[in-house]
């Protein structure tokens, strides 16, 4: 078992693509990751631990949201335990590419602890929303039930995107030439902050201030259906696209 520095060096060169992926995931939580995975691998564990770990942290974290009166204690307590188990997230599928354990239970397990975090995320604010919001109207109960929806349609239908645009490749034969990989676009980066799960979690910050954080709630809500509805557009002309070729 190597130095952590040498771990810390092969974890590095054993990244997924920063396509699509926001500045805070590439700057912030994959390197925090990173670092994670690193002891994960000196304490050896297995990356399926380390999901479950990812689990812990996060849903504790909602689980105080939605049982505890919110102040500003709790905002900071969520907030890290929520960053921790999102870098975690990202540790356990680093690891698996160090270590070469990576496999089918693993990428299975990791997806059903994120569909349960979206869930849960959502439940827990509607929950302290009813225990403890008083709102000026019962109408904002609605609004995590929505945010909610378009969290959930948006993670199924990426994993949709993703598996049927591989199925339709490998159906196409050897023959099929995929397209030329765009280069990572740092516009792209920055557009996609708004959608980022991390940058999301500095929403609970606000949690001390009741009005503040129905309204920053409300705001990322707005935003995320529109990613939505930009996302579904786009992943429906590439499927259709691909039956098309």
């Amino acid at each position: 078992m190597g130095s952590t520095g040498t771990v810390l060096r092969e974890l590095r060169g054993a990244q997924k693509s920063a396509k699509g992926v926001s500045l805070y995931s590439r700057y912030v939580n994959r390197p925090a990751g990173r670092v994670l995975a690193a002891g994960a691998y000196r304490a050896g564990l297995t990356p399926n631990q380390v999901t479950l770990i990812s689990a812990l942290f996060t849903y504790g974290a909602l689980a105080a949201v939605a049982l505890v009166e919110p102040s500003w204690t709790l905002a900071v307590l969520v907030y890290v335990a929520l960053a921790v188990g999102f870098a975690f997230d990202s540790a356990d599928g680093q690891l698996a590419r160090l270590t070469g354990r990576g496999g089918p239970d693993g990428e299975w397990l990791d997806h059903v602890v994120d569909c349960g975090k979206l869930l849960l995320v959502h439940t827990a604010v509607l929950i302290s929303f009813y225990r403890f919001g008083e709102l000026p109207s019962d109408a904002w109960l609605l609004l995590p039930l929505g945010f909610q929806l378009a969290a959930v349609v948006t993670f199924c239908a990426g994993l949709l995107r993703e598996h049927l645009g591989k199925a339709a490749a490998s159906a196409q034969g050897p023959s099929w030439a995929a397209p030329q990989a765009a280069p990572v676009s740092r516009v792209r980066a920055v557009a996609l902050l708004p959608a980022d799960y991390g940058v999301f979690c500095l929403v609970f910050l606000l949690l001390g201030a009741p009005g503040a954080f129905r309204a920053g709630y409300a705001v990322l809500a707005v935003v995320h259906t529109l990613f939505l509805a930009a996302f579904l557009a786009k992943w429906f002309r590439e499927l259709k696209a691909l039956r098309a070729g």
